[in-house]
């Protein structure tokens, strides 16, 4: 006999899903089993929901092809919420797996029952619930094709306990096929005309894969166009993915904070945005606008997940632009003394390996780095798309599995990397060759730059963005979750540290003291 859970395991295989992302609980016991009976895809345990959602995220941005989460009920799936944010944000593709109790035993309100589907629309663009066991297969595979549309969304299957077991010898209408027809292409004739009769030009560049703004190909065009047009170009401020180094263009990324955004957002009448959103302030801010870019300046050149690098090939080619010719690496030098943002950041960028993969979460020394990267070795930058922290260490596990061979180095902050700390045991458990670095300033330092536009914060207000008093202890966390773990003060040791970090097979962990 097939069960339901047994046929919905089959039919997302046969779709292309080969990871889940699991913290199971009792409603989906019969899922567990299933994966014995359904042999193919490998399960990686997170010991809490954010954890499983956050890998699915880093495991999408870099596969552009969904990864399972499988999630307990309506409370565990809340866990995971604030990184699947994330992933909505990123266009990441998901499909999330959520038991639910027994179908005849939810008039009765468990102490676990929930609104599933209340919880799971906000950050999922397809929700389905399983009504019977022979609906469990076309659920499977609707939600990996509802999980590609719209440029890569959250799909979420609601599976009751009682289906999961029963016979799948049926085969009911789960939905309609999510599948799309691709998005027409924008009038590149119009778009040339534009461009050439503006005054200032600005191309905004939006992340995700191969094709996006923020590929390389998408770059190179994106730097001919300049040249052709005395433009200049930025990527988005929190990009899902983008390529770096290795000679490509050096395009920071758009200021954070509304004053210098505006600055250079402000020059130009007309602003491209190249898989790009327009561009808003991430708060209200007071004298500000919301929205940085009238309507009337901005001119879109293809929607997150579309093929923005052709269209920018087909207007540099229609503009007569110049021949990209990459620039002559820069050279970093080695850093030296007490550690600083800048200097962290100069010393991973001058040693980071070819075709990593860097997961930067947190202010202290993402911005640092991600400008000094453009020296790097060809790298593939991942950022926090959403804004929900903790999102920095399950992106490096997701990434790390989704592209075996490649280094992947999480360059993040003490206060967010707490969120969702349990990452290290996962990194452990599944020997990966993650190398975790901690900023370690012992505060919330983004509440204080923010805290810092206003009035001068007083003892409370000092007090509840410190982490001084304990301080954390990241080498002992490090070496309880098995993680191998050092502490670094100076450039010179950070140096030595990481070299020999990246030479290893598995994971490690080194404390960066500032």
């Amino acid at each position: 006999m097939t069960t339901g859970a047994q046929a919905l395991l089959a039919a997302l295989q046969v779709e292309g899903v080969e990871v889940c992302f699991a913290n199971p609980g009792t409603t989906e016991l019969d899922i567990v089993r299933a994966f014995d009976a359904v042999p193919g895809m490998r399960c990686v345990l997170g010991l809490q929901e954010n954890v499983c959602t956050g890998g699915a995220d880093g495991y999408g941005r870099m596969r552009g092809a969904p990864a399972a989460t499988l999630l307990h009920l309506g409370p565990g799936f809340a866990n995971g919420i604030a990184n699947l944010h994330n992933a909505r944000r990123a266009n990441t593709p998901i499909v999330n797996l959520i038991g639910d109790h027994m179908s005849w035993h939810l008039p009765f309100d468990a102490p676990l029952t929930s609104d599933i589907e209340s919880l799971a629309r906000p950050v999922s663009g397809w929700v389905h619930r399983v009504t019977s066991a022979g609906d469990a297969a076309r659920a499977g595979r609707d939600a990996v094709r509802a999980s590609l549309a719209r440029g890569g969304q959250g799909a979420t299957v609601i599976f009751p306990a009682d289906f999961q077991v029963g016979e799948a010898g049926g085969d009911e209408v789960a939905g309609a096929d999510a599948r799309e027809e691709p998005a027409p292409a924008p009038d590149l004739a119009a778009c040339a005309a534009r461009l050439k009769s503006a005054r200032k030009v600005l191309f905004l560049l939006g992340g995700g894969g191969p094709a996006s703004g923020l590929g390389a190909r998408g770059q190179r065009a994106a730097a001919r166009l300049c040249a052709a047009l005395g433009a200049s170009a930025y990527a988005e401020t929190f990009p899902s993915r983008a390529e770096r180094g290795g000679g490509l263009p050096d395009f920071d990324r758009l200021p954070y904070f509304p004053e210098p955004a505006r600055a250079v957002l402000d020059e130009a009448d007309v602003v491209v945005l190249a898989g790009a959103l327009p561009p808003v302030t991430y708060f209200g801010y007071e004298g500000h606008p919301s929205q940085m870019v009238e309507p009337g300046r901005l001119l879109p050149l293809g929607a997150p997940g579309e093929p923005v690098a052709d269209y920018l090939e087909a207007l540099a080619g229609m503009l007569d632009a110049p021949a990209w010719e990459a620039a002559a690496p820069a050279s970093l030098p080695a850093q030296q003394g007490r550690l600083t943002p800048a200097a962290i950041s100069a010393t991973v960028a001058r040693l980071l390996p070819e075709d990593a993969i860097v997961s930067v979460e947190g202010g202290t020394c993402g911005y640092p780095f991600y400008a000094a990267s453009a020296a790097s070795a060809r790298h593939t930058a991942l950022t926090n798309t959403g804004g929900a922290i903790g999102q920095g260490l399950p992106v490096a596990l997701g990434a790390a599995i989704a592209s075996p061979g490649r280094r992947v180095v999480a360059l993040l902050s003490d206060g967010s990397t707490q969120y969702t700390v349990q990452t290290l045991w996962s990194l452990a458990h599944e020997n990966l060759p993650v190398v975790v670095l901690i900023a370690a300033n012992h505060q919330y330092g983004i509440l204080r730059k923010e805290l810092a536009r206003g009035e001068q914060p007083g003892p409370q207000a000092e007090a509840l963005t410190s982490l001084d008093r304990p301080r954390i202890d990241w080498t002992r966390l490090a070496d309880g979750y098995g993680v191998p773990s050092s502490r670094v003060e100076t450039a010179e040791e950070l140096a030595e540290a990481f070299t020999a970090a990246c030479a290893r097979p598995g994971p490690t962990l080194i404390e960066m003291q500032l």
